[in-house]
This record gives structure tokens, C-alpha cells and sequence, in this order.
């Protein structure tokens, strides 16, 4: 999931361990299946994405465009399924060690597209704060794109 924001952060501790102004917040969900190539691809998708405001109001440009940054948020939630029964049930997210190798080559596939990156910590308890801008909040998926 991504949100534009003017600007976010992430407190792990209560130390910030990454913030952003202008550009997008990245709630990223690891699914069991996903792959490297996965990452790879949604890395380069986001980087492209054309999700914010031109001169006109349209929506036409990246975040490389306009000089923005990224904060990427392990979120393991995301693939919570709340289907059956009153609890979630998250054996659709990947496993630790698997989900954080993913996580990490994500963010490093969104790096060497150009796009400054910053990071929470995988695993940890955060505490996200953003302005939201827009509000554009957009969900990318993987499933079904390669």
C-alpha cells in the first residue's frame, strides 16, 4: 500500500529511525509466495508510478520527478485475512527470515531505481506518523503482474 504524503515518519523505541518529507509512505506486505523478481518488478512499478500533480492537477508525475523520497514500512498485516472467525489469520504472510531478505531487496531494488529510501526496522513495533496528500492512497500488487 502507498500512501503520498507531505511527509512521514517511523519511531521504533522512541527513536525516529527514518522520515520523509514530500514523496511516499510504503506499507509493504510480503506475501509466502512472492519472489525476488516480484520485488524487483514493484520496485521499479513504484519508482514509476505516476501518482502525483502536474502544473494542471493531473495526475503525471513519480516521485522522481518531483525529487521525493520514500519511507518503506514492513507490514505484515496487509495479508491479515479476516474472512472466518473474529481473529485475523496471517499464514498468508511470508515468514520472518524469508519476508526480510524480500524487504530488504525491495528497498534496494527502489535505491537503484533513483529513489532516495528510507526504512523502518523489520519485525520491530513501529510507530507510523504522516500527513496524508490528498489524500492518494494506492494498493499495488503483485499477484497476477509478471
Amino acid at each position: 500500500m502507498i500512501q503520498r504524503v507531505k511527509w512521514a515518519e517511523v519511531e521504533v523505541n522512541e527513536q525516529i529511525v527514518g522520515r520523509v518529507e514530500q514523496g511516499a509512505l510504503i506499507l509493504l506486505g510480503v506475501h509466502a509466495s512472492d519472489t525476488a523478481e516480484q520485488a524487483r518488478w514493484l520496485a521499479h512499478k513504484i519508482a514509476q508510478l505516476r501518482f502525483f500533480e502536474d502544473e494542471t492537477g493531473k495526475l503525471n508525475r513519480s516521485v522522481l520527478d518531483i525529487g521525493g523520497a520514500m519511507l518503506v514500512v514492513s507490514n505484515f498485516t496487509l495479508y491479515g485475512d479476516c474472512r472466518k472467525g473474529r481473529r485475523p489469520s496471517f499464514t498468508e504472510s511470508a515468514p520472518y527470515e524469508p519476508g526480510r531478505a524480500l524487504y530488504e531487496q525491495f528497498c534496494a531494488f527502489l535505491q537503484a531505481e533513483g529513489v532516495p529510501v528510507q526504512t523502518g526496522v523489520y519485525g520491530a513495533e513501529m510507530q507510523v506518523r504522516l500527513q496524508n496528500d490528498g489524500p492518494v492512497t494506492l494498493i499495488v500488487d503483485t499477484q497476477g503482474a509478471l
